[in-house]
């Protein structure tokens, strides 16, 4: 197949140069190239970060699983520290490819795309990053076929389980928070325990649309599962949890007969509970 840059990449002086497109899941998309001067492609300012270097970048017909090493200089205006710490930039869908920076619309060679592991910051001076892009072919390393558990392998509210999540969703604000866990203005503590394994979403302020897991509550303090810190006043949305056992879908949700697990499956204990078999 021709490539859209044609004889460009075949001339003794080229006038080529890398980029990068990254979109987050919540929809925020930059652009990254390695020319001296920003290029405007397809409407995106691709900025100017030449400390951004991708490992070899090796196209094949197989199924292999295709992963790439991608690493790079954090921009004050860009990729913060903050950002990665949140976690904002896990998942975020990614294109490698190259133009003509003399003409950044006449068509580009796509290297490699794909999804970003988990990113993780340097500790070094240089306050780097470092993240491996996972190509399309990692999706079949994926297992797809669901095991027998007496949990339930739904998640609360999606089209498998079916409970109406109207009522069991709120919104509020923070009256105290320490990274750990916060503290919500008005929170009837009587349901504290229906939000453990719940969500708590940022909707205003620096983390606006950074998620939380609530795996616990402190009398009316909600824990999260990872650190987060949020500004008393910041606008949050609350949802309602679940434990995945069959005994909470039929007692406090009804729900019974969309429950996705085998609560009465005989495990490994079977021996123990009944030793004369």
């Amino acid at each position: 197949m021709a490539s859209p840059l044609g004889e460009r990449l075949s001339a003794e002086l080229t006038s080529l140069a890398l980029c990068w497109r990254i979109i987050r899941r919540d929809g925020v998309a930059l652009g990254f190239t390695t020319h001296d001067q920003p290029l405007l492609i397809a409407g995106l300012r691709h900025d100017n970060a030449p400390g951004m270097t991708p490992s070899a970048v090796v196209n094949s017909d197989s199924l292999d699983v295709d992963t790439m090493d991608v690493a790079g200089a954090l921009g004050a205006d860009a990729i913060t520290a903050a950002d990665l710490a949140a976690g904002r930039y896990d998942g975020a869908a990614v294109r490698l490819f190259m133009v003509d920076w003399q003409a950044p619309d006449a068509g580009q060679q796509l290297l490699a795309r794909g999804t970003l592991g988990s990113v993780e910051s340097g500790s070094g001076a240089d306050g780097g990053f470092s993240a491996t892009l996972r190509g399309p072919t990692a999706a079949l390393a994926v297992t797809r076929i669901e095991t027998c558990s007496p949990e339930c392998r739904a998640e609360l509210g999606d089209r498998r389980c079916r409970v109406d999540l109207r009522g069991r969703t709120l919104r509020s604000r923070v009256s105290d928070g320490d990274g750990s866990g916060v503290r919500i203005a008005g929170f009837d503590t009587a349901r504290a325990a229906d939000f453990i394994e719940g969500r708590l979403r940022v909707l205003t302020g620096a983390a606006s649309g950074i998620e939380r897991r609530i795996i616990a509550v402190d009398g009316d303090r909600l824990v999260f599962d990872e650190p987060l810190a949020i500004a008393a006043s910041t606008q949050v949305e609350l949802r309602e949890g679940c434990d995945k056992r069959f005994a909470t879908c039929v007692a406090r949700f009804g729900n019974g007969p969309n429950f996705r697990g085998e609560p009465h499956v005989p495990g490994g204990d079977v021996l123990t509970r009944f030793p004369g078999l």
